[in-house]
């Protein structure tokens, strides 16, 4: 591959560390909790007003649904143009290893692997801090990378 020239968003890039992926996080903590609320509300809808039992199999199918949007969510976003909204003001993108746009193949995986990260207390979170390319465990498993691009010339 030396031959072939690097794309330029992978030329105006650089592996996004931890805290970048953070603060991310944290700003799409709120349009995911929109998608929740509205999601919890047709489930309500869809219900007759009967809220769901805790506990109960309608409770972890909710759940499940709601991890489901919220995967959408993301998914779409990364496909769409390799960044949710919490990843815009810090200029942070999905790419594959090689610079390219990833597969959607590739970021389903990625949120999948991510989920389980998450629910291993964080670890595949954590993971990027020992990487050399800091990436974590979903970026591993599908060949994506994270990368927070070079501020545009003024």
């Amino acid at each position: 591959m030396p031959d072939s020239p690097s794309p330029p968003a992978a030329a105006s890039a650089r592996p996004a560390h931890l805290g970048w992926r953070l603060f991310a996080l944290v700003y799409d903590f709120f349009p995911a909790l929109a998608l929740w609320f509205a999601t919890s509300a047709a489930v309500l809808l869809v219900r007759g007003g009967e809220p769901v039992e805790p506990g109960s199999l309608a409770s972890w199918l909710e759940l499940a649904l709601l991890w489901g949007v919220t995967g959408f969510y993301a998914v779409f976003s990364w496909y769409r143009g390799g960044q949710t909204l919490g990843m815009r003001p810090w200029r942070l993108k999905v790419l594959q290893a090689d610079g390219r746009s990833p597969s959607l193949r590739a970021l389903v995986l990625r949120y999948a692997v991510a989920t389980l990260s998450l629910l291993a207390g964080g670890l595949g979170l954590l993971w990027c801090l020992v990487d050399r390319e800091r990436r974590g465990w979903h970026d591993l498993a599908s060949g994506t990378l994270l990368v927070r691009l070079d501020a545009p010339p003024r």
